[in-house]
């Protein structure tokens, strides 16, 4: 009686001490939710992406494993690696901020991202969009596709997809860069996909010219990526409604490819 009398003491301490040490411990405060960007001292940088030296020629993809994909396209198709405009413009360039970036709100857009299946190519040939954005991918062939994302910082996934299905949809939790998208049916096609954890990013299309509006104040490096992982950087100060123009200049490298 007296072993058990004196565990009952020793049980009804430790459970006094336990709440009293809830009671009196002290609690970290959360911090504060990050501040929208003031429109009011917003500022922006523009500017242009240009090749430099003979624009390299590609061989047509070898279609003929799959005769679906061969009618699919009325002349033959090359590898949309280098793509050019007017004046040497560079297309498929992808210019974001890289670093200087402080402590803001950057709710995701919820109009769904589209990649699609066309012609056995990915279109487009690079794609971004924002962590939790929704993502889908589009099958406008008349054959079965089956996409493969080589992610990196999300959980991988490979899903079939039948032509005249509804669109493959995902989201990301975790940023993404340059990540590899590919088709094990047709091993030709292959798109390059970006995850933003902020909304300063953009892909020149074939006029070679980009746009990152309402940034706030202060130094940034900004990065411009072409394919096959080329990358440039330029540091850019911008004060209140600062507005900046930038240039890069991209050669090709056979590296990586």
């Amino acid at each position: 009686m007296k072993t058990i009398r004196t565990f009952r003491l020793v049980f009804f301490a430790l459970v006094f001490v336990s709440i009293g040490c809830g009671k009196t411990g002290s609690k970290v405060a959360p911090a504060p939710p990050a501040p929208p960007v003031d429109p009011a001292t917003a500022a922006s940088v523009t500017g242009t992406v240009r090749f430099a030296g003979t624009v390299p020629t590609f061989r047509p993809i070898d279609m003929s494993a799959s005769p679906a994909c061969t009618q699919a396209n009325s002349s033959p198709v090359t590898p949309p690696v280098v793509v050019t405009g007017a004046n040497d413009a560079l297309a498929n360039v992808v210019v974001f901020v890289k670093s200087g970036l402080g402590r803001y709100s950057y709710p995701a857009p919820q109009t769904p991202v589209t990649l699609d299946q066309k012609g056995c190519m990915y279109v487009p040939h690079v794609v971004t969009l924002m962590v939790g954005q929704p993502f889908q991918v589009a099958n406008s062939d008349l054959t079965l596709h089956d996409i493969h994302p080589m992610l990196r910082n999300n959980s991988p996934w490979s899903l079939s997809e039948l032509p005249g299905r509804a669109p493959v949809r995902s989201t990301f939790q975790k940023p993404e860069f340059a990540a590899n998208v590919g088709c094990m049916i047709h091993p030709w096609m292959r798109a390059y996909l970006f995850v933003f954890a902020q909304p300063y990013f953009a892909v020149t299309s074939k006029d070679g010219t980009f746009s990152l509006q309402n940034l706030p104040p202060g130094t940034y490096t900004i990065e411009a990526w072409h394919e096959p992982n080329q990358t440039l950087d330029q540091t850019v100060v911008l004060g209140p409604k600062d507005s900046k123009a930038i240039s890069f200049t991209f050669q090709f490298s056979s590296a990586g490819t």
